[in-house]
């Protein structure tokens, strides 16, 4: 398959035209229904979904475990017959090596076993929904700074490093800045920059030397309904993450959250994509209430992405009880607040996670594969057990006790392969074989 071939075959042009006195809801509508014209181009060479290659990571973190029942079961599997998973969840995409967010990196997923995939949704300055993990990172995962016509239009456009003063670069690019259009001549890149660095070139590196740039030559950018498109050739689930927008809502005086809200699932439906295939998600509960009330088939299966701090409150079983009241069915934290260590210091469920599965709420955790090397504790997403955490291969550790001991609905990965080898040899899909949390 030529992906360059499959990123030529995107078309989208023009932008829409103000409406005189539109409400806030008829100017959304009136944005969709002027780009209702617009549609995906087929995806000329993709006729089917991809054939699932693992390569060798998966096996080489297997191989590094330490002797036990886990280490024989991953070294004895049989992965002649692989399937997609909806336990693995591809993170943007699979950004260890590939630009996030681009038709690449979607691509890279879903051959790698993943039977979900992220679009995390912004809006650019026309209203339209794009893939972009936030809305103000344009300059670190794209080419815009680069681009001076482009560049003259971001928040703050690029400023480079003034060594005398100690002074680093400078730039913030928002999706908000832009039209569609414009988004659409961007070039998807590794999420990174260089502080030091006196041209906008040189402040488009700055690539952690665990990641890589050798997959960057292409990143093909997409709006929200491109990647419906795809993800339905690729035949993977959808989930879609409304992010918290960084400028004043309601933006210019007229949209508002809820439009915005409204928006990203209107997309779907236009799509014709089945509700029980999109799991809608927002750290803003407000939002997930939102589909809850207002689209509730999309509702039934919203995830709120839980990064409050944790409190005796907010580990309650009151607090996640009071949740699952108000119609809240799958909670998303971060992979460190749902484990702890015990007095032997083995990775065990924490209090917050037994409280969550005891008010009856699925968990889906978020995000393994995302650290670099594991050799230190892992850093900000294993802080929770970090006394335990001193080798790569101990992902696959913390896989384990998510999946057979949590009893996680799905995990997130910056590289799925892992995610989808473990679901595979461990039979996670299998309903019977789930624990279930003790009362």
């Amino acid at each position: 398959m030529k992906i360059q071939t499959l990123a030529m075959a995107l078309l989208l042009t023009g932008s829409v035209a103000a409406a005189a006195t539109p409400s806030p809801a008829q100017a959304v509508e009136q944005d969709r229904h002027a780009h209702a014209d617009q549609q995906v181009a087929p995806w000329t060479e993709l006729r089917s979904a991809p054939r699932i290659e693992l390569g060798p990571r998966p096996f080489w973190l297997a191989d590094g475990l330490e002797e036990g029942p886990l280490k024989r079961s991953l070294q004895a599997c049989d992965t002649s017959n692989l399937q997609p998973s909806t336990f693995s969840i591809g993170h943007r995409g699979a950004p260890l090596q590939f630009p996030e967010h681009t038709l690449e990196s979607y691509v890279a997923a879903a051959r790698m076993g993943a039977g979900v995939i992220e679009c995390d949704v912004a809006f650019t300055r026309d209203r339209q929904l794009v893939c972009r993990h936030a809305q103000d990172d344009l300059h670190t995962t794209t080419n815009i700074v680069a681009v001076p016509a482009l560049n003259a239009k971001c928040t703050q456009p690029f400023i480079p490093a003034d060594p005398d003063s100690g002074r680093p670069a400078q730039a913030e690019c928002r999706t908000s800045d832009v039209t569609l259009a414009e988004f659409k001549t961007l070039q998807g890149k590794m999420d990174a920059f260089d502080p030091t660095a006196t041209t906008p070139q040189a402040y488009l590196g700055g690539t952690a030397d665990w990641r890589t740039d050798l997959y960057a030559a292409r990143g093909t950018v997409l709006s929200h309904r491109e990647s419906i498109a795809l993800f339905k050739q690729l035949g993977v689930e959808f989930v879609p993450e409304l992010k918290t927008p960084v400028v004043n809502m309601p933006f210019e005086g007229e949209y508002t959250q809820e439009d915005y809200a409204r928006q990203m699932i209107q997309d779907y439906i236009d799509a014709g994509v089945a509700p029980a295939d999109v799991m809608p998600q927002s750290f803003r509960l407000e939002d997930v209430l939102f589909w809850i009330d207002q689209f509730p088939a999309f509702g039934r299966q919203a995830v709120y992405l839980d990064d409050r701090a944790l409190t005796d409150e907010t580990v309650s079983l009151d607090y996640m009880a009071d949740l699952k009241a108000q119609g809240v069915a799958i909670l998303a934290p971060a992979l460190w607040k749902l484990l702890t260590l015990d007095d032997q210091q083995r990775i065990v469920p924490s209090e917050y996670a037994r409280n969550a599965r005891r008010a009856g709420l699925d968990l889906i955790a978020w995000s393994v594969e995302r650290s670099g090397p594991l050799a230190q504790g892992g850093g900000w997403y294993y802080q929770s057990v970090q006394e335990a955490i001193n080798r790569d291969s101990d992902v696959l550790t913390v896989i384990d006790v998510l999946a057979q001991q949590v009893g996680v609905k799905a995990i997130f990965a910056d590289w799925p392969a892992t995610t989808s080898f473990y679901a595979h040899c461990m039979d996670v899909n299998q309903p019977d074989k789930r624990l279930q949390t003790d009362d």
